[in-house]
Formats: structure tokens, sequence, C-alpha cells
């Protein structure tokens, strides 16, 4: 994986076979960062990235100037290499090793961007049940977004705070806003 743009466009991370992550590919993250460069100023945000695996989202976000970045994680050797890398590249994430259900109902911070992308295996309803405490517990900023990343075969568009969708062959974006 490598970082797209930002301070260290173009730094090439290798992530360890042994962590149980699928990242997003470059291509499908250039095309998600290119619709958000349209919209915010990325050193005005705080990002909330659930289920962060090696970390590519937040170090994206890091990259182009996000000065706080929270990287959920139940996965410990996750959460030690986000730590590592996060050091290397000297980004202030604060990576933290929590069920994202559990992080969610004791979290009260208000985000600008909350990036989700579980396991791939996780149904529609398991999809809808995150982004509904999202909005319960009132962590999304006004005009904040919620991004989902998800295969193609999950449809989340009949939720009552959905925006838009965005498909890049295998991997699909849904996007949600108060």
């Amino acid at each position: 994986m490598r970082i797209i743009s930002g301070k260290n466009r173009g730094k090439k991370i290798i992530i360890p076979k042994k962590l149980p992550v699928r990242p997003t590919t470059d291509q499908s993250k250039e095309a998600i960062f290119n619709i958000l460069n349209n919209e915010i100023i990325f050193e005005n945000l705080k990002v909330l990235d659930l289920f962060s695996g090696s970390g590519n989202i937040s170090f994206e976000f890091a990259s182009r100037g996000v000065k706080e970045i929270y990287c959920i994680d139940r996965d410990l050797n996750c959460i030690k290499f986000i730590n590592k890398i996060s050091e290397e590249l000297k980004f202030n994430l604060k990576a933290i090793k929590s069920d994202v259900l559990k992080y969610l109902n004791i979290a009260n911070i208000k985000f600008n961007i909350i990036f989700l992308d579980p396991p791939y295996n996780y149904s529609e309803i398991e999809y809808l049940t995150i982004i509904d405490k999202i909005f319960v517990k009132n962590l999304l900023n006004i005009n904040g977004y919620i991004i989902a990343e998800h295969s193609e075969k999950i449809k989340l568009n009949n939720h009552k705070k959905f925006v838009k969708y965005k498909n890049y062959g295998n991997c699909s974006f849904s996007f949600f806003k108060l």
C-alpha cells in the first residue's frame, strides 16, 4: 500500500502478512479522497477510523494534514502496527484497541468524518446498526460524513441519512450525512 497525497506522498508501507486485513486499494482510496478533496479542508477535521486494520485510511488523512485521528480496531497486532507507522511518520494517531460497538457506546467526541470498513462478511443489518449507533450517539458534526466501505452486494441506500454511492470495481462507498 502507498500514501497517495500530502506530505508523505508516494510512501510505500509494507503490511505484515500476519495482520488480518484487507486494505482499501490505492485506486479506490485515491477516488474517495478526490471526492473529499473537493468538499473539505483536511487540516480542520476530526476523523474516526472504525475497523482501521492496517491504518491505510488514517495514514492518508494524516498525510493530508488531519491532526486528530482516532483508529479503532479490536486486533492488537493492527493497533501495534498503526502505532509503529504513526511513530515512524510522525503522525499523531490515537490507536485504540476496542470492539467498534463497545467504543461507540462510550465515545463522546464529535467527528467530521467517520470512516468504517468492517470485514466484507458483515451484513447490511450490521452496517446499519453501526451507522444508526453513530447517529443516535450524535457523534457526527454538522456537514460531516459517515463513509462506509463495502462490497457491491451490500445496499445501504435505503437509510434515511444516505446521500450518495460510489463504486470502484469490487469496492463500494456509501455516504451518510445529518
